[in-house]
C-alpha cells in the first residue's frame, strides 16, 4: 500500500487592498486632483496613515508631476490673491493659498510660478522668496552680486529638476550693475546653497545710449526645454533666452513689431520649442521659433484660429480680447473677455470660464500636485463616500 503524500495547504492569497505595498502602488495611480487622496483618507485609518504619510506624499508628487492640475492663478497686480480654476470637489479655497509674510507689507514682486513653487522678490530687503503654497514652506535667498537693483527690475524662475521634489533650482536676471546695456544671469540651487557664474550678454539697442532696457516683471518667464524665456521691456523691446544647458544668453527680436502687452503670450509651440501667440483682430496666430539646417533661427507664422469663435464672446465684445496669463504644463492661455477671465486649451481649443472673478488683471498660473491633510477648504469640498473611492479604485486594479 502506498503512502499518500499530503501537500501543504497553499497559504490564502492576500487580497490586494489588504497588501500594503500593493495599496500604496494602487494610491500612487489615483488621479493628482486635489480632492483624491482626501477622499482615500476617510475610507479607514489604515488608508489614511498611508496617504499622510511624507514619503508616500514625495512619490505621489513625483509621480505626477508632469501633468499637474492647473489648480488656479495668482493675482498679482495688487497683493497676491488666490483664483481658483477648477470646479467642485477639486476647487482650491483661495484661503487656503494666502501668503503670510511679515515683509510683503512692502513693495514685492510676483516673478511666476513653475513646480509647484511660487518666486517672489523682496526688493526692500534685496532677498527673493521661494514659497510653496501646498506646504507653505519658504525659503529666503540674497540677491547675489553683479546684477543692478538700483535703478533696473531683476526678474527670475524657479524650477526643479525632473524627478525631484524636494529641492529647487532659481535663475536670477537682470541689468548688470557695471554696464545698463548688458543683462546678466545667475543660477542658485537649493541642494548646495550656491550661485553659479555670472553670464552676461549685450542688450542690442538703436537707442542703447538713452533708454535703458530691462527684463519684464509683469509676464513671468516660460520654460521650453532647457531654456528659460523673459519679455524685455525698452524701446524695441525682444525676448531674453537663458539656455541653461549651455549657460548663455542671447535675445531674440520679435516677430511682429509694436506688440501691446496684453495681445500676446509666450508660449510653448506646437510640436515643442518655443513660441508666441499673438492676437491680431478677432484672430489669434501662432508663431514659432524655428533652427534650419544651418543652424539659423528664425520666426515662422504656424495656424490661425478665430478667436472670438472659440471663446464664445458677444458680438458687442468683439475686440476687447485680451490675454492675462499662460499656464505652461497644462498648455493654457488666460484669456479676458467681457464676461471675465476665459481659460482655453492651446491643444483642444476647449475654453471654460473662470468663475468668482471679473477683475482684468495680470494673472501668474499655479500648477501643482495638492498632497496636504489640510484639505481643500470651502463647502464645495465635500467628500466621496467610501463606496464611490472603492469603485474608482477598482477601475486601477
Amino acid at each position: 500500500m502506498s503512502s499518500l503524500r499530503r501537500r501543504r495547504p497553499s497559504p490564502a492569497a492576500v487580497p490586494p487592498l489588504e497588501d500594503e505595498d500593493l495599496l500604496s502602488e494602487i494610491l500612487l495611480r489615483l488621479p493628482p486632483q486635489p480632492s483624491s487622496l482626501p477622499r482615500a483618507s476617510l475610507v479607514c485609518k489604515r488608508w489614511r496613515g498611508l496617504v499622510s504619510d511624507p514619503g508616500f506624499c514625495r512619490r505621489f508628487r513625483r509621480r505626477h508631476r508632469r501633468n499637474p492640475p492647473l489648480l488656479g492663478f495668482f493675482q498679482v497686480d495688487d497683493g497676491l490673491s488666490f483664483m481658483p480654476s477648477l470646479k467642485a470637489p477639486d476647487r482650491v479655497s483661495p484661503e487656503r493659498f494666502s501668503l503670510q509674510h511679515k515683509d510683503l507689507v512692502d513693495r514685492f514682486f510676483s516673478l511666476g510660478c513653475r513646480h509647484g513653487l511660487a518666486l517672489i522678490y523682496l526688493r526692500k530687503r534685496l532677498q527673493l522668496l521661494v514659497w510653496d503654497p501646498v506646504t507653505g514652506d519658504q525659503h529666503h535667498i540674497a540677491v547675489p552680486p553683479g546684477f543692478d537693483t538700483e535703478t533696473s527690475p531683476i526678474s527670475g524662475a524657479v524650477f526643479r529638476s525632473a524627478g525631484d521634489v524636494q529641492h529647487f533650482h532659481l535663475a536670477l536676471v537682470g541689468s548688470s550693475e557695471r554696464q545698463i546695456t548688458q543683462a546678466v544671469a545667475r543660477v542658485y540651487s537649493s541642494e548646495t546653497g550656491v550661485w553659479g557664474d555670472l553670464i552676461t550678454t549685450p542688450l542690442q539697442s538703436e537707442d542703447a545710449a538713452h533708454f535703458r532696457i530691462a527684463v519684464s516683471t509683469i509676464k513671468p518667464a516660460v520654460l521650453v526645454g532647457g531654456s528659460l524665456y523673459w519679455l524685455l521691456d525698452g524701446s524695441s523691446g525682444g525676448i531674453l533666452e537663458f539656455d541653461m544647458d549651455r549657460q548663455r544668453l542671447a535675445v531674440i527680436p520679435m516677430p511682429v513689431n509694436d506688440l501691446r502687452f496684453f495681445h500676446f503670450s509666450m508660449i510653448r509651440a506646437d510640436g515643442g520649442g518655443f513660441g508666441l501667440l499673438v492676437l491680431s483682430g478677432f484672430s489669434a496666430q501662432f508663431w514659432k521659433r524655428r533652427i534650419n539646417c544651418d543652424g539659423v533661427a528664425s520666426w515662422v507664422l504656424g495656424r490661425t484660429i478665430e478667436i472670438d469663435k472659440l471663446l464664445h464672446c458677444e458680438p458687442e465684445s468683439n475686440g476687447s480680447q485680451l490675454i492675462l496669463g499662460f499656464a505652461e504644463d497644462n498648455n493654457v492661455v488666460l484669456f479676458w473677455i467681457i464676461d471675465g477671465p476665459v481659460m482655453l486649451q492651446l491643444e483642444s481649443l476647449q475654453s471654460e470660464k473662470v468663475l468668482g472673478t471679473k477683475i482684468m488683471a495680470h494673472y501668474h498660473s499655479f500648477e501643482s500636485v495638492y498632497t496636504t491633510e489640510r484639505g481643500i477648504g470651502g463647502p464645495e469640498a465635500d467628500l466621496l463616500t467610501t463606496p464611490e473611492i472603492l469603485v474608482q479604485l477598482d477601475m486601477l486594479l
